[in-house]
Order: C-alpha cells, then structure tokens, then sequence
C-alpha cells in the first residue's frame, strides 16, 4: 500500500480502520476537496499542483467559468469517494464543495434580509423585547409574535456566519498546504481578509450615516477579527500538533502488537529514530485530540467571559462594577459600546467562541473520510447536546446576562416563579448583546440542527431546489453589502408612501418613529430585494471565479 507523507514525516496506512485519522496524518486523497470562502479552480491532480497565481491559470479558470458559470460537484465530506479520486487529469473543472454549509450559509444570508428589512422600513423594535436583548437590561414588553418570531430565527445568523468562517479556515488552511503555501503566505492571506473587511465595514457606516459614524461594526469588524485571529490558531496548532506529536514519540512505550519498524524523521542525518507504524498513528491521535480539547476548552472560556466581564454579571438592579477599562479603544474588542463617532454592537473577542467552534468542526470533519450519514447522525448529537446546554441555563440559571430582567406583566402577577419558565417567550428569551452562554447554545444547537437536515438532502436534488440559495451562499460578502444599498434605498420610498408613526422610539435619537408595519408590505419588500439579488450573485460569482486565488474579488 502507499505511504503518506507530511513534510519529513512519513505516515504509514492504518492498520486499524478504527484508529482516528488525524490532521498530523497525510491528506486521504491526492486531490483534496475544499470547502472555503471562495472555491478554487480545479485543475486536476492537485499532487502535481504549484499555487495557483498565473496568469495562464487565471485563464484557465476563466475558460472553466464560461464554459460551466455555476456548475459545482457537491459532497459534504472530508475527500471524495474512490471514483472521483480516480478522475485523470485534464483541464480545468468545477470544484467540489460541501453542501449543507453552502446552504446554511444561502439560507442565513435570506434570514439575515428578514431582519435588516425591519431595520430598514423600521416595521418594530430591533428585538424580541421592546429594549431588550442587552446586557442587564430591564424589559417590560414583548414585541409583537410575528417580529418575536423573525427576529428568533435571525438569531442564528451572526453565529452561523462566525462558526462557518472558522470551519472555512480549516479548509482553507488545509488546501493551500496541498498547493504548497507556507505559514507566511498563508498568515498574509488572513490579514488581508481581514482588512478588507474592515475597510468594507467602514465606508458602509460612513455611507449608512451620511460621515457621522467613523467606526460602524454591525457584524463586518468583528468576522474580520476573527477570522484573522483563527485562520493564526489554526496555523499555530498545526505547528504545534505536530510538535506535540514528536515528544510523544520519544516518551510513549512502544504497544506490544506494534508494526515493524521504519524511519519517522527521514531528513535528519546521524540520528536514528525508529518508531513502529502504530506508534506513529497512536502519537498522532493523541496529539490530535489533546488539540481538540484545548480547542473545546478556549471555545468555553471566551464564551464565559461574556458573564465574567459584565458589570453586573447578568443581574439586573444589582450595583454596576466596571470589569473593563473605562477607554472605548479597550472596550470595543469586549463589550458593546455607542459613543459619538462610533457604534459598535458586535465586539470581536465577546464572538471568537463561535469561530473557534467552527476550528474545532472543520478539524473533525477533515480527520478521516465520513459518510454523509456519520456527519448528519454526529450534527444531530451536537446539536441536542447544545440543546441540552440551552434548558439547564434555564432551569439552574446558570450563563444568562438577563437574571432578574424580565418584568413583564406576567411575572408581575407571579413574582416567586422561575422568570424563564413563566411563559414561552420567557423561555426564548436571548441577550445577544454581547451573547451570553443562553444564546451561544441556542444558537449552535439550531444551526447544527440546520446542517443535520440539510445534509440529509440528495446533492442533485438540493443543489437544483436550492439553487437560490447555493447562489446566496457562495456570493456571502457581495450579498452582505448590495442588500444593505437595496433594503435602505427601497425603504426610502415605502416609508413615504406608506409610513405612518409607530409606538415605539428611535433608540439612537430618541422621539417618535415613522415606519412600516404593514406586514404585506414588510415581506414584498424584503422578496422583491432577494429576487432583484439572485442575478446580481449569480453574475458576481461567474465573475470573481474568473478570478485568481488571491485576488482581492475573491473576497467577497
């Protein structure tokens, strides 16, 4: 059988199927299947591949682009099945991605339209409380069931958004070591992402507040953070991991049904290091699930210090004691802040949790060749897990920024019961601002659950029914920032022509608001944005495929 290789580290076969696979181990396949921000043209072999940046490869991808505009071959797995990886090679061909994210991600950017339509035509209050969502914020209204309803469902989406941007890291990250990117490139790459990002997040709150808003984080200053930070923890663990891996070697006995032996270090010259094949395997498991825990681990913490840095540690009319310095430069990396010139409701490091969430999954799924029903039986399990999370934080009132917030009439009438189980909207009741241990397993529960469903679809199927939203979901930051010109341009005229004053105030001006509740003309607007969108993506991607790799147009 053939050996893999791993820079000067040879790994054997597995002798035991049972033995996990690792991302120490070799790549399964020579042509390894990517799932990332931006596929990459397949040009065959890919053992036989150099980082994709002439201009003849651009020119190969552009002829692939018109002869096949939106023509992917979709899997949802780590590599493909021994038939594909037989294909020889030739020119170039559609890519093969995963296709539960791809959808999740299409049907997160609609549900993420729901929400900013209201904003835009100002139908309700941004929440499911009138004032609510906030860190020990004190509510005493619901907003109405069909704006409670809309904006629960949209609460998947920034967390669905940062867990796929850490999954698509891993890919990412394993696909460019494929082609031959080092560390360096690969660092280079994320950063300017990431300030693409910002810039992007910039010129929208400059745009969005006629100049008086110079620092506008809606969601786009946070993604770039963390994806810098996780694409530089994903390369840091490789590093480690292997690392991890040679001082286990040295240190661990060797197993009594052990392989013959052969080299692990082939490069170094006067040292002879010989390890059994098993060895090998089982020091390369340790090392890999040793790193998944501390993934775990760092996904807890930077989720609990959502509770640890409140002032109030989620209780409400209890005595405000600043956990952070009181500089807007240091709170707006932790904390929620709005100030003159700058609006920031998405703090990077109070939503790492999420993308190192998606790190800890793409590494999994990437370990071995799973079979499509192994991945939706293994996102069902995590997602009743996370589900299990969500109703104890309820009933031992552990891990919620909102104790002792809910005032409304029913728990006036009930002041000795449990204030979550008073009634449904209690129970749902989310802080999202910053998200608090509720609403991180809430929101990971439903969008395992999506990916569990969603993988249950046949590929031909899905990807001819859901054309929409593979469109959607492969165009994310292009989508992200023509609907916002769409929905608020759109907005101007129906609040002209149908807008009327509504109950509830301006949260950032104050005094009355004039707006559209009219929910026949809520839901026109916001189908008549995604069907003037379709085309847009569908052209935005023919054309940035046209793209090299790292062209700025891949970006988005």
């Amino acid at each position: 059988m053939k050996k893999h290789r791993v820079g000067r580290v040879t790994i054997p076969p597995q002798p035991d199927p049972a033995v996990q696979e690792t991302a120490f181990a070799a790549d399964a396949s020579p042509e390894l299947q990517v799932l990332e921000h931006e596929p990459l043209p397949d040009d065959g072999d890919s053992s036989q591949r150099a980082p994709l940046s002439s201009s003849a490869t651009a020119a190969a991808a552009a002829a692939a682009a018109a002869a096949q505009p939106n023509n992917y071959n979709y899997t949802y797995g780590s590599f493909p099945t021994s038939d594909e990886r037989g294909r020889p090679p030739g020119p170039a061909k559609s890519t093969t991605r995963a296709l539960a994210p791809d959808l999740l991600r299409g049907l997160l950017m609609v549900l993420m339209a729901l929400d900013h339509n209201a904003m835009a035509l100002r139908s309700w209050p941004h929440g499911t409380a009138v004032d609510g969502e906030q860190d020990s914020a004190v509510v005493h209204e619901w907003n109405r069931p069909v704006a409670y309803a809309i904006r629960t469902l949209t609460h998947l989406c920034a967390p669905g958004f940062t867990f796929l941007l850490g999954m698509g890291v891993v890919y990412f990250g394993r696909s460019r070591t494929n082609l031959g990117w080092s560390a360096r490139r690969m660092a280079w790459h994320f950063l300017l992402r990431a300030v693409v990002l910002m810039l992007v997040s910039v010129v929208i709150g400059l745009a969005m507040t006629a100049g008086d808003v110079w620092f506008f984080n809606i969601v786009l200053f946070a993604l770039a953070v963390d994806y810098l930070l996780a694409g530089l923890l994903w390369i840091a663990m490789s590093r480690t991991e292997q690392t991890l891996a040679f001082v286990l070697l040295k240190v661990l006995p060797d197993g009594k049904k052990d392989d013959p032996t052969e080299p692990l270090l082939q490069d170094r010259q006067g040292e002879e290091d010989i390890a059994p094949d098993r060895t090998i395997i089982r020091v390369a498991d340790i090392s890999w699930h040793v790193h998944n825990a501390v993934l775990f681990g760092l996904a807890v913490l930077t989720i609990w210090w959502n509770i640890w840095l409140s002032p109030t540690g989620g209780h409400c009319q209890v005595e405000h004691v600043e956990m952070l310095p009181e500089s807007n430069w240091f709170r707006i990396w932790f904390y929620p802040i709005q100030g003159p010139h700058v609006l920031s409701g998405f703090p990077p490091l109070a939503w790492i949790s999420f993308a190192i969430l998606g790190l800890l999954y793409g590494r999994v799924i990437l370990a071995k060749s799973w079979s499509g029903k192994a991945i939706t039986a293994a996102n069902a399990a995590a997602g009743a897990a996370f589900s299990l999370v969500f109703v104890l934080t309820r009933l031992l009132h552990f891990g919620n920024l909102s104790e002792g917030c809910l005032q409304m009439p029913e728990h006036i009438q009930h002041p000795g019961a449990d204030q979550y189980l008073t009634s449904l909207p209690s129970f749902f009741y989310l802080t999202k601002y910053p998200p608090d241990v509720a609403f991180w397993s809430f929101t990971m529960a439903g969008n395992l659950f999506l990916l569990a469903l969603l993988g249950t679809l046949p590929s031909n199927f899905a990807s001819r029914a859901f054309k929409v939203l593979l469109v959607f979901g492969t165009s994310a930051l292009f989508f992200y920032v023509v609907h916002l010109i769409l929905l608020f341009s759109m907005a101007v005229g129906l609040v002209a022509w149908l807008g009327h004053s509504l109950s509830f105030k301006d949260p950032f001006v104050g005094g009355p608001v004039v707006g559209v509740d009219e929910l026949w003309a809520f839901f026109l607007n916001w189908a008549l944005v995604l069907a003037m969108l379709y085309p847009l993506c569908r052209w935005y991607g023919r054309f940035k495929r046209t793209r090299e790799p790292d062209s700025i147009w891949r970006f988005f």
